[in-house]
């Protein structure tokens, strides 16, 4: 598969870009991703090796399969309950600071370790997620976290984005390859990410002891790939916005999505992502780069 095509759209589309298309793309890589991370989960052996620093592989199998069946309740269609009345508390009141200790809740109230049991759940829930989707207009918005919202499609684009993360984290965990095309990384940036900004960010991204954005500089920053459609990401005050390029940037960024979502994940250092030319940062203010990392603390 080659790079997404993107550029076929009017000029005054709002962001995120969606196209029939990229909308097939995306439900077809999710797809495609929870079958090989499922075939992944059933073939383990013993799921108490370390996938990461506090988490074994089936604790990360867990992990995921609950974030599809929170999705399952999401996209699900109910006359008489819109997605906001399905959303629990924890999540309705998440910040990046407190999610740690909602997954951590999570997989305490998930017990069942059994990789090949978590790997039927994981499976049937993102295929009743697709279902539900099947005839959902990809720009309709949905909740998520901390009263944000997101475009469905973006909503998959995470969900994709977590079965290439974790999935990663359970291969090495393995010594077992587990390649990311950067065609399907892209989604994350593409809908998920530009989707948020766009669709409100709500308050996902206070600081969680004040309950108040993070106060940052401003930087206007923009980002291109090969793979997705040019954008400039403006971070002022510890508020996000994204708008089609046209202003002057203070950095350039150049990036392979599946590098930049490797760094957003802290699964690779920024100077490694760097010197693998992978992401290349440029302008003439790259040090501003730093605010946008100081508002986007990804768990």
């Amino acid at each position: 598969m080659g790079p997404v095509t993107m550029g076929r759209e009017p000029a005054d589309q709002p962001l995120p870009v969606i196209t029939d298309e990229s909308w097939a793309k995306v439900r077809a890589a999710l797809d495609a991703t929870a079958d090989r991370f499922a075939a992944l989960v059933a073939s383990l052996p013993d799921g108490r090796a370390k996938a990461t620093r506090d988490w074994s592989v089936t604790d990360v199998a867990a992990h995921v399969a609950t974030i599809a069946g929170l999705y399952i309740s999401l996209t699900a269609a109910d006359a008489d309950r819109g997605p906001d009345a399905r959303l629990p508390a924890r999540v309705a009141n998440a910040t990046l600071d407190t999610v740690g200790s909602m997954n951590a809740a999570w997989l305490r109230e998930l017990t069942d370790r059994d990789p090949r049991r978590l790997a039927a759940s994981l499976r049937a829930n993102v295929g009743v997620v697709l279902s539900a989707t099947a005839g959902t207009a990809p720009h309709t918005p949905v909740p998520w976290l901390g009263g944000s919202r997101v475009p469905v499609a973006g909503l998959l684009a995470h969900l994709l984005n977590e079965l290439l993360i974790h999935g990663r984290d359970i291969a090495r965990a393995r010594r077992l390859p587990w390649p990311i095309p950067p065609e399907d990384a892209a989604w994350f940036f593409e809908l998920f990410f530009v989707g948020l900004t766009a669709y409100g960010a709500g308050h996902v991204l206070d600081a969680g002891a004040t309950g108040r954005p993070v106060r940052t500089g401003r930087l206007v920053a923009e980002f291109r790939s090969r793979y997705t459609t040019p954008v400039t990401i403006v971070v002022h005050e510890g508020r996000v916005r994204a708008e089609r390029p046209g202003r002057k940037p203070d950095v350039r960024v150049s990036y392979d999505p599946a590098a930049l979502a490797l760094m957003l994940f802290r699964r690779v250092g920024r100077p490694r992502a760097v010197l693998t030319g992978k992401v290349v940062i440029s302008g003439p203010r790259p040090w501003r780069l730093r605010h946008f990392f100081r508002t986007i603390r990804i768990p």
